[in-house]
């Protein structure tokens, strides 16, 4: 996300009205997203200085890649970025509403571009692939040998687990990247710059937000950058200005903007099978404290209760009941 030098004081406040944005419509988190790497805040284990793929992006030498991690993390950001820094052909569907057909009208163009020049000057295309992990088989499989033979270079991003969400022969064409859920100090960087920023944030407002209410905020957004932002949003537009114009933001309506903790959680995937784990885990290893807090925490992101207590018997059976048979 965004970049931003120095530190803030007690609060932040911004009485400068000089400078407006239009954002038409558009919700905060969008208009915010970096536009290079310098701007782009978090993931330093694979965008620090020297890693592979900050090398790769400076260099426009991007190959294969899928960027799996939670939401609003940064991944489709991150193909934006590329596409800002690239000399290729950069396109972009999403899964939810894309088929077949896409891809073959996709890979057609890239196709012909190759055909029209020399190997050397020959313009590369790029084509991302928003929710990968919604594409059935047989739309993954119509990527592949375009993948292969290099008539298109793949970019996914997937909240799911590649390595169960994604065919293999696909995964095996690609290089993974995980990415993380952003740490408080990030968050706080990010609101501070949209709070800033007079093109795309709410530089252009008269307002003062109180530390305590930054602070809500970025606990409960539990490190999704876009969570974060719109709740920011919405305590700023539905808080009037006062007699002196200073639309001031304090922790109750901070608290009213985003009222509980975004809590990461799956049905069936590796979180769900994670935490269950570290459950039972808990119970083996006599920490009562803990058993609470990860039965708490499934509860509270709407695990069935049943499905817990299932795997209490069995390990009543299996771990207690089997220590001492006799």
């Amino acid at each position: 996300m965004m970049k931003r030098s120095g530190k803030e004081s007690k609060t932040t406040i911004n009485r400068d009205s000089s400078c407006l944005v239009d954002d038409g419509g558009m919700p905060l988190a969008a208009r915010m997203r970096p536009r290079t790497l310098e701007q782009f805040i978090g993931q330093p284990h694979i965008l620090g200085e020297g890693k592979l793929l900050r090398r790769a992006i400076e260099a426009d030498r991007v190959t294969s890649v899928i960027f799996w991690g939670p939401p609003g993390t940064g991944k489709t950001t991150l193909a934006r970025v590329i596409a800002n820094a690239t000399q290729s052909k950069f396109e972009t569907i999403n899964a939810v509403l894309a088929g077949v057909k896409d891809i073959r009208e996709v890979v057609a163009s890239a196709a012909e571009r190759l055909k029209k020049h020399s190997f050397e000057d020959s313009q590369r295309t790029i084509l991302f692939v928003d929710e990968v992990h919604r594409f059935n088989k047989a739309q993954q499989d119509a990527l592949l040998p375009h993948v292969e033979n290099g008539t298109i270079t793949f970019i996914g991003a997937t909240t799911e687990n590649p390595y169960f969400s994604v065919i293999k022969a696909l995964v095996s064409r690609s290089t993974i990247f995980e990415l993380r859920s952003l740490a408080d100090d990030e968050l706080r960087e990010i609101l501070l710059a949209a709070l800033d920023d007079c093109e795309r944030g709410y530089g252009e407002l008269n307002h003062e937000v109180a530390e305590d209410a930054l602070d809500h905020i970025v606990q409960l957004a539990s490190g999704d950058a876009r969570n974060a932002l719109n709740a920011l949003e919405l305590a700023l537009v539905t808080t009037p200005p006062d007699e002196d114009g200073v639309a001031r933001v304090g922790l109750e309506v901070a608290e009213e903007s985003i009222q509980q903790r975004a809590l990461l959680y799956d049905k069936d995937g590796d979180i769900h099978y994670d935490m269950i784990s570290a459950f039972i885990k808990s119970l083996r290893g006599t920490d009562p404290d803990a058993a609470l807090y990860w039965m708490a925490r499934m509860i509270r992101a709407g695990e069935d209760p049943l499905f817990i207590a299932r795997r209490m018997v069995i390990f009543a059976s299996e771990d207690i009941g089997m220590a001492d048979p006799l």
